[in-house]
C-alpha cells in the first residue's frame, strides 16, 4: 500500500473512495459481462492519476473481471461458442493496429460516445430478450469483429461496450448469451492490450495490485447475480447504465 501511495501521489483518504469506485464498478460492469475499462479510466481521472498508471491498472482490472465474468456465464450455461469465435479471431490483431494507428481521436471519440447514449437510451425501454434469435453469417461476424477490435484499441477498452449493444439490436444473441460472449471477447482484447503494454519493456504499477481486490469483490458478486438471478429488465437497465458512463466518458474526458 505505502509503495502505491508514494507511486501515485494519492493521500489515503482518496486511495480509500478510489478502492471504493472500482469495487462498484466492477460490480455494475460484471453484472452484465463487461469488465468496467472505461469506469476505471474514468475514476482515476477523476482521481488525478497520471495517465502513465492510468492506462496499465485499468488492464490489469479489466482482465481480473473479464476473467471472473466469462467463467461465472459460462459455469451458468450461457456461453455460445459458435457465436463467439467468428467475432473473436479477427479482434485481437485488429486491437492491436488499433492501438499503434493514430488518427483525429476527439471527433472520432464524439460520435463513439453519441452512439453508446443511443445504445443506452434504447436498452432503458427494452423489457425482454429479442423474440427472435438468428446468429449472423460468418463474414458478416468476421467483419464486425475487426471493425470492434480496432475501436477496442483507439479507445483502451475491451470492446465489449461495442459488441453487447450490436448483437441485442440485430437480435444475434439474446442479454446473457450476449453478456457471456462479450466477457470472453474483452478478455482476449485486454490481454493483447497488456501483452503490447509489455513489450515496450514498462511494468505494472502497484496500484493496480491493490484495487485488485475490489475488483475481485465486486466482480465476482455482480457477475454471479447477473448470470443467475437478475431479471432480463434488471439486465438491461444495468447494461443502459454501463453504456452510459462509457459515452459521457468518450464525451466528456
Amino acid at each position: 500500500m505505502t509503495a502505491a501511495l508514494i507511486e501515485t501521489g494519492i493521500d489515503p483518504s482518496r486511495l480509500a473512495l478510489l478502492f471504493l469506485a472500482v469495487t462498484i464498478v466492477a460490480f455494475l460492469y460484471s453484472s452484465v459481462g463487461h469488465a468496467g475499462a472505461s469506469g476505471y479510466i474514468a475514476v482515476m481521472t477523476l482521481c488525478g492519476l497520471a495517465p502513465l498508471v492510468i492506462r496499465p491498472t485499468a488492464l490489469v482490472l479489466n482482465i481480473l473481471v473479464a476473467s471472473i465474468a466469462a467463467f461465472q456465464f459460462w459455469r451458468a450455461g450461457h456461453f455460445n461458442w459458435r457465436l463467439f469465435w467468428p467475432f473473436a479471431i479477427l479482434s485481437v490483431p485488429a486491437a492491436y493496429f488499433g492501438g499503434y494507428v493514430k488518427l483525429p481521436t476527439p471527433a472520432l471519440k464524439i460520435l463513439l460516445g453519441v452512439v453508446l447514449i443511443f445504445s443506452a437510451i434504447r436498452l432503458i425501454f427494452r423489457h425482454g430478450d429479442p423474440t427472435r434469435v438468428i446468429p449472423p453469417a460468418t463474414p458478416t461476424a468476421l467483419g464486425t469483429g475487426a471493425v470492434i477490435g480496432f475501436l477496442s484499441g483507439l479507445t483502451g477498452t475491451g470492446g465489449g461496450i461495442f459488441l453487447t449493444p450490436l448483437l441485442l439490436f440485430f437480435g444475434w444473441a439474446q442479454i446473457r448469451q450476449a453478456a457471456a460472449v462479450s466477457a470472453l471477447f474483452i478478455l482476449l482484447n485486454s490481454i493483447a492490450g497488456l501483452v503490447g503494454y509489455f513489450s515496450a519493456n514498462r511494468s505494472i504499477p502497484s496500484l493496480g495490485f491493490l484495487l485488485a481486490a475490489g475488483a475481485l469483490m465486486g466482480g465476482t458478486l455482480g457477475s454471479h447475480l447477473g448470470s443467475r438471478h437478475f431479471p432480463v429488465r434488471t439486465i438491461s437497465l444495468l447494461l443502459a447504465a454501463v453504456l452510459l458512463i462509457a459515452g459521457a466518458k468518450l464525451l466528456f474526458t
